[in-house]
């Protein structure tokens, strides 16, 4: 998820369990099949906003990194 583009939206295939971050991605909606848009990336990539389950969602690209997603096209979402 770390690569995303201003605009995309995508599907989120899976969460690495094996990082203390998983439950609370968890938590804050990021769960397997959930499919967001991306509002904004900083210049520099770091942070990324998201929009996902009616809410916003600001993530560091290093957290990003954990989150394995599949891109969408506009007729998939």
């Amino acid at each position: 998820m770390a690569d995303v583009r201003q605009g995309m939206s995508a599907r989120i295939l899976a969460i690495d369990p094996t990082v203390p971050e998983a439950r609370r991605f968890q938590e804050m909606g990021l769960t397997v099949g959930t499919v967001f848009r991306v509002l904004k990336v900083a210049p520099l990539g770091d942070p990324i906003e998201i929009e996902l389950r009616g809410f916003r969602l600001v993530m560091r690209k290093g957290e990003a990194r954990f989150v394995r997603i599949q891109a969408l096209e506009a007729a998939d979402v």
